[in-house]
């Protein structure tokens, strides 16, 4: 008989005790800030991936380099239209649902 079993958590669960239950504002800033990360991820790699740098982008967008810097660490929500311009001067294609 196997004694080492483990219980599984719930990882929504383990969330609502950190972050607060799904709708709460903390939950909200948390999944906020979680997308961000995620697309500035996203961003960054694919720059990295095109050997450009966070200058070379700036320039081809028009936006500071500090501001592409800031988005690539998710450390705040960029607009949609920085979005468009950032994602047409990495040859990415998106599309709204």
């Amino acid at each position: 008989m196997n004694t080492n079993k483990r219980k599984l958590i719930s990882v929504n669960k383990e969330f609502d005790k950190k972050y607060g239950v799904t709708g709460s504002d903390t939950r909200s800033e948390f999944n906020a800030k979680a997308m961000a990360w995620y697309y500035g991820e996203i961003l960054r790699e694919k720059r990295i991936e095109m050997k450009i740098t966070q200058q070379e982008l700036s320039e081809r967008t028009g936006l500071k380099r500090t501001y592409i810097s800031r988005i690539e660490r998710g450390e705040t929500d960029m607009q949609l239209s920085s979005l468009i311009r950032i994602s047409r001067a990495l040859n990415l294609k998106f599309g709204l649902v």
